[in-house]
């Protein structure tokens, strides 16, 4: 609950008593993301026996977002089965959860290293002794004339999902921007649930920052067969509105109009950095932090979407660094930030993976493509799978696997082993992957 007054909104609580407002907390966690709850859990499984304080600034208890894009946004899923963890979880094991507070601003404790007070924007003050910042990444926003008529949503979070959910029912055409995951997930939804679904994708491919060649082709020939209409190099001039101030259409700089009750916006995000920049930290692409999640100061921990970190594959250049957004990441990372607040040093070292279900596609990625000069495809048309395996020097390096769960996990099997799979040989698509591990 929320309650509201002439001077303030106060956020409202769940979980164990907060403590006394001259009483710091023992670790405030800033952003109650999947990595904010995974640092929480894990330094609670660790035996960090200090109060801790979880804060966010959604009105709603921690919840998971990969389903607000496909299973909510289909009426699949209830919100309720969203969310993390009870009240009780909260209560049992001394965690404050804030709901519906944004901080502000944070000043550091010249005596005590590491402490400091946050200011909310409610009014109220936060004191800690060490300080957590989970605050992951925000959408990027659509800079065309019309980008804030009504109609026109983005998707990332839960309110998101809710307008975009409420306006479904009486739209028949959508305009989706951006051909990313988060854009194909949607504009694959709905689809399902029966709408005209135009995809308009700046760039020449699909999925471009992820994925090669041959998988963003493949996409593209899959989604069109499904019934979306995908527009590559597609240039907006303007968002329409009716005599109502609604959207009723997508102008492209070639003067055609693409008719949309809705335009869904997914050109990518932006990590949350406002915080580290009022504490000083060094930021590049997110919050930098070494192999410890330590941010530059040596004391504030950060995971998550937000930390530009080392590149944790084994083997990867020692200056070389990567911010990936990403469920396996967030948690990961946020079990090595736990690690480092109970002083032990534990790098994260490990082999991304992803995930991205499109209709009835499912993609995993195993490891990173970066840098590869050798593909070998194994389309298996007549069973519905299909990967791209990437080589460096001969060496495999990830992998791109749709309808192949097999595939993916002798790819991650072989790069976490540090294992090899024969090109020559993984070019047979009867031949199992995981018999070619060597």
């Amino acid at each position: 609950m929320t309650v509201s007054t002439d001077q303030q909104t106060v956020p409202s609580y769940a979980g164990a008593q907060a403590p006394a407002a001259d009483q710091a907390t023992g670790l405030l966690i800033i952003g109650a993301s999947q990595s904010g709850v995974q640092l929480a859990i894990s330094l609670r499984a660790l035996g960090f026996d200090d109060h801790i304080t979880l804060l966010g600034d959604e009105d709603h208890r921690p919840y998971q977002r990969p389903a607000l894009s496909k299973e909510y946004l289909q009426g699949k899923v209830g919100s309720e089965s969203l969310i993390f963890r009870t009240n009780e979880y909260w209560i049992d094991h001394n965690i404050t959860l804030i709901k519906n507070e944004r901080i502000d601003d944070i000043q550091r404790d010249q005596q005590h290293p590491g402490a400091g007070i946050a200011y909310g924007r409610s009014g109220a003050t936060y004191p800690y002794r060490r300080l957590a910042l989970t605050v992951g990444a925000s959408p990027r926003r659509l800079e065309v004339a019309g980008g804030n008529l009504p109609g026109v949503v983005y998707l990332r979070n839960a309110d998101d999902a809710i307008e975009l959910k409420a306006l479904v029912p009486e739209a028949k055409d959508v305009v989706v921007v951006g051909g990313g995951f988060i854009g194909l997930e949607a504009a694959s939804s709905l689809h399902e649930l029966g709408k005209n679904v135009t995809v308009l994708e700046h760039g020449p491919k699909l999925i471009g920052r992820a994925v090669g060649e041959q998988t963003s082709q493949y996409f593209l020939n899959q989604h069109r067969h499904r019934g979306l209409d995908i527009r590559l190099e597609a240039q907006i001039d303007e968002i329409l509105a009716d005599d109502n101030g609604d959207v009723k259409a997508v102008r492209l700089t070639n003067g055609e109009e693409v008719a949309a009750q809705i335009v869904l916006i997914g050109i990518g995000v932006v990590p949350n950095t406002q915080l580290a920049d009022i504490l000083g930290l060094e930021i590049n692409n997110g919050i930098v932090v070494n192999a410890h999640a330590l941010a530059s100061d040596g004391n504030t921990i950060v995971a998550g979407d937000v930390a530009n970190m080392p590149n944790p594959v084994p083997g990867s250049p020692t200056n070389e660094r990567i911010r990936m957004e990403s469920v396996n990441n967030a948690i990961e990372h946020a079990k090595v930030a736990a690690y480092s607040l109970m002083g032990r040093s534990e790098e994260y070292a490990g082999i991304p993976w992803f995930w991205s279900n499109q209709a009835d596609i499912k993609l995993q990625i195993a490891g990173l493509s970066t840098g590869f000069d050798q593909t070998v495809v194994r389309d298996d048309t007549n069973r519905g799978k299909f990967s791209v395996l990437y080589y460096r020097d001969g060496q495999i390096i990830a992998a791109d696997c749709a309808n192949a769960p097999l595939d993916f996990m002798a790819v991650k099997q072989a790069l976490g082993k540090g294992k090899n799979i024969d090109p020559e040989a993984a070019a047979e698509v009867s031949t199992m992957l995981k018999t070619l591990i060597a």
